[in-house]
């Protein structure tokens, strides 16, 4: 990826984020902007455009992401009520920031 976008700078602890999760392949922390009670991002920190943009290589690194998203559901306590994960791709598409993320919302 050759432009450094708002999520790389959120990874390298450049501005500040309400992180709820972090691992190696990972990062999770609160949308500024929520669309729901519960909004979440979720973000491989391996800098990744868009889904069309994801290899091969990419799908253990795209799965963990999924694995995440059960984990703070769990953490959380709505696992069991239920919740909505949604990635978008590209500008009709919906997406504002150029590093693939998981949008979680309960």
């Amino acid at each position: 990826m050759s432009q450094e976008t708002i999520f790389t700078k959120i990874i390298n602890r450049e501005i500040p984020a309400d992180i709820v999760y972090e691992d190696e392949l990972s990062l999770a922390f609160r949308d500024i902007n929520p669309q729901a009670p519960f909004h979440i991002l979720i973000i491989p920190k391996k800098e990744i455009a868009t889904i069309n943009d994801i290899t091969e290589q990419d799908a253990p690194i795209v799965g963990h992401l999924y694995v995440v998203a059960a984990k703070i559901a769990k953490q959380q306590g709505f696992a069991d009520d239920g919740f909505r994960v949604v990635m978008n791709c590209n500008e009709h598409g919906g997406q504002t920031v150029y590093h693939i993320h998981l949008h979680m919302l309960a």
